[in-house]
């Protein structure tokens, strides 16, 4: 029997036995802790844990979650319908939801190949699931914080076509790089950068400091993210963001408040303060002239 033919919630709690001897239930999981934010259920107390003492800072703070899971699908229309990119690098893609990339992108072009990375073993055991069938997407385990072994993974490199365009996404995994003694999160992204062909694409978004008045709100939920069990989540200004996207051609609206980017109908009520505090651009690798 396929996994599609299975019970949703057979299949799914299959899937978690199967992860379960890789799974330290004890210590919470960035996948995990986003999942819970989204009110899903493929997470453990102390994920949910994290989720509560983030919220004491910020009521609504399930927002950056939600915010940033909006922005990857708004971002994945542009590029798949606008920009015609059919291939697409997902690093940190997170445990499946509705509207993951390849379902987005394939919608518009059943043809385009998608290739995402996690070291989640709960991540890896769903998407394998998800993707069953599915010869044009394809998930490998790998520290996205490692781009050099990243891309030179077998699977990254056969599955898209490197002389091609690339969309590469980086939704809401930046803030979890805790490693700036060693090498800065602008240095990791220069690696990518520099690996990728002429005409690509990069998406980033990352929790921000707006700088105004809700700069102690997302300073609360920095320290808690970073004092909790999961130890990370940095909350940075728009200009240390801005490096990220060093040498590249920002698209219209520019680095906004993911809110911002490009919307799908009009504003009917104000932002909350964790909306507030995730920010997301798009911007373009200039083909060689």
């Amino acid at each position: 029997m396929s996994w599609a033919d299975r019970p949703i919630e057979t299949a799914r709690e299959a899937r978690m036995s199967s992860a379960t001897t890789q799974i330290d239930p004890t210590k919470p999981s960035i996948a995990r802790v986003y999942d819970a934010f989204l009110g899903g259920t493929d997470n453990y107390e102390v994920d949910r844990e994290v989720v509560r003492s983030v919220q004491q800072a910020a009521p609504e703070a399930a927002d950056l979650a939600v915010e940033n899971r909006a922005f990857l699908i708004r971002v994945c229309r542009f590029l798949a319908g606008q920009a015609g990119i059919t291939q697409y690098l997902d690093c940190g893609s997170g445990l499946p939801t509705a509207e993951n990339t390849h379902q987005v992108v394939q919608r518009v072009n059943p043809g385009a190949r998608i290739v995402y990375v996690d070291n989640d073993p709960l991540v890896l055991a769903h998407s394998r699931a998800l993707l069953d069938g599915n010869e044009s997407a394809v998930i490998t385990a790998e520290d996205i914080f490692e781009p050099e072994r990243l891309l030179g993974n077998a699977l990254v490199r056969s599955h898209l076509d490197w002389e091609q365009p690339i969309a590469l996404l980086h939704m809401g995994t930046l803030h979890h790089y805790n490693r700036e003694d060693t090498r800065t999160r602008t240095d990791v992204m220069r690696a990518y950068l520099d690996a990728l062909p002429s005409g690509s694409y990069v998406a980033i978004s990352h929790f921000l400091d707006p700088e105004d008045e809700f700069s102690p709100t997302a300073r609360r939920m920095e320290d808690l993210f970073l004092h909790s069990m999961m130890g990370s989540g940095t909350f940075s200004t728009k200009a240390e963001l801005e490096e990220l996207f060093h040498g590249l051609e920002m698209i219209d609206p520019g680095l906004v408040r993911c809110a911002d980017w490009w919307p799908e109908g009009p504003r009917l009520r104000p932002l909350s303060a964790a909306q507030r505090c995730i920010a997301g651009g798009v911007a373009h690798k200039v083909r060689d002239h």
